[in-house]
Parts: C-alpha cells; sequence; structure tokens
C-alpha cells in the first residue's frame, strides 16, 4: 500500500469513525451519559483532548485491523480485529476508571465496552471495504 492510498484510507476511517460517533454521543447516549455521569461531566469539551484521541484511535484502527485485513483481502477479519480494539481502547479508559474513581456506575463501563467493540469493528469493517472498493486492493 502507497502512502498515498494510506492516506486516502486514514481520511475514509476518521470520517466513518466521526459520523458514527457523534451519531451515538449527539444523538442516541446523550442522556445515558448526562443520567449516570451528571455532575462529572464538564459543561465545555475539550476539543483538543477529543481530536486528539480521535486522531489516535483511527491510527490503531488502520494498523490493527483495516491494514491486516486488507493484505488478506478479507473485511470480516477487520470487523473481529477492529471490535476487538474498541472494546480493549475503551476497557483501558472504563475500567480504570471504575477501578479508581469513586461512584463510577458500572452500567457506563458495561455500555461504554459494548459500544467500543461495535463502533471500532463497524468503522474497520466499512473502511476495509470501502478501501478495498476504492483504492482497487
Amino acid at each position: 500500500m502507497t502512502a498515498k492510498q494510506t492516506v486516502f484510507l486514514y481520511l475514509i476511517t476518521l470520517a466513518l469513525f466521526f459520523l458514527i460517533d457523534m451519531v451515538w454521543l449527539g444523538l442516541v447516549a446523550r442522556g445515558f451519559y448526562r443520567r449516570h455521569l451528571g455532575a462529572l461531566l464538564s459543561p465545555r469539551v475539550n476539543w483538543a483532548a477529543a481530536a486528539l484521541f480521535y486522531l489516535l484511535f483511527i491510527v490503531g484502527l488502520i494498523v490493527f485491523a483495516v491494514r491486516p485485513a486488507l493484505a488478506q483481502g478479507a473485511p470480516l477479519r477487520a470487523l473481529l480485529l477492529g471490535a476487538l480494539f474498541g472494546l480493549i481502547c475503551y476497557a483501558t479508559y472504563d475500567l480504570t476508571n471504575l477501578a479508581t474513581l469513586k461512584d463510577w456506575p458500572l452500567v457506563v463501563t458495561v455500555v461504554d465496552l459494548a459500544w467500543g467493540a461495535v463502533l471500532g469493528g463497524s468503522v474497520s469493517f466499512l473502511s476495509a471495504f470501502l478501501g478495498r472498493f476504492l483504492l482497487r486492493l
């Protein structure tokens, strides 16, 4: 895969991730987090930290899920690897919070772990599928 193809694949993955996660955070789960985390939530989003997470997470999806699946010609492999990567990343955050923060809700951890797996898997699959089609890999 060329550098140009890798950048294109990164941009596809980033766009898919942002779109799907914004639907989740903005529409589906907004009330859930307010209800369970209430006073812990900042009144303003730290967009620099959020952007850095997105940029790094996409690198992980590309390296550990999308490119290996494309190399094998198996977009379904991207689904499984991406789901595992998403689960591990979201578990790092949520299980650390559960272990160290007073009154961190278990239900938030469970929902976030599921979401991390769904998000990582679906974005990786769609990226591998579109990458294979658009880049003719």
